[in-house]
């Protein structure tokens, strides 16, 4: 299906500014990669920011809905799934293209908490703790909200190692901090169920 214009013109700046950078990608650059002019852009999208807005909104929705897919084909239990994150990492971070996390980049050219394209970003790690709070959740976990963010800061530690240096090995590395974290978490609930030795010598 081809695109239409403002479709393309959003694409072409996609591509840019994660390839290149949202700061280091000019208004010239998106119009001549979407073979289109200034005023074709700024008839839909009224300024740069705007447009950059409109990207991370897209990568968002487009990221999630494919991972979580990803996830879902790899492990059909909360607890497996929650394992798969990692997988999925690993084999999106081995993609030549990768370049780092849109969002985490966004919000490092954008540090400034109340800047909208930082506040995107940080909706974005919302919602991914969100969802591996769910899993958490869902596996018995006894304080999902924790373990999801302890697991959401070893895909990002992992994301950003990989790169700085690519072949490194983290989404691994990081999948066996993962396994100490849920098993930790999801154990202290299970023995919490199970009677003491004292009770068993009064039984």
């Amino acid at each position: 299906m081809s695109l239409n214009l403002q479709e393309k013109i959003l694409q072409a700046a996609s591509e840019l500014f994660y390839s290149q950078g949202i700061r280091a990608t000019g208004v010239d650059a998106i119009v001549k990669a979407a073979n289109t002019t200034k005023m074709s852009l700024y008839k839909y999208f009224s300024s740069k920011d705007e447009l950059v807005i409109a990207f991370l909104r897209k990568r968002d929705e487009d990221f999630r809905v494919w991972f979580v897919d990803q996830v879902d084909g790899k492990a059909d239990t909360p607890k497996t799934k929650l394992l798969a994150i990692f997988d999925v990492i690993g084999e999106w971070m081995a993609l030549p293209e990768f370049r780092g996390c849109a969002f985490i980049n966004a919000a490092a050219e954008f540090p400034l908490e109340g800047n909208p394209v930082h506040q995107v970003s940080a909706e974005f790690y919302d919602h991914f703790r969100s969802y591996i709070a769910g899993l958490a959740g869902q596996c018995g976990s006894k304080s999902p909200e924790s373990l999801a963010l302890q697991l959401s800061l070893l895909v990002e530690g992992a994301i950003v190692s990989e790169q700085m240096k690519r072949h490194s090995g983290a989404a691994g590395m990081a999948k066996q901090a993962a396994i100490i974290l849920i098993e930790g978490s999801v154990t202290a609930i299970s023995d919490a169920s199970l009677p003491t030795n004292n009770a068993l010598e009064e039984q």
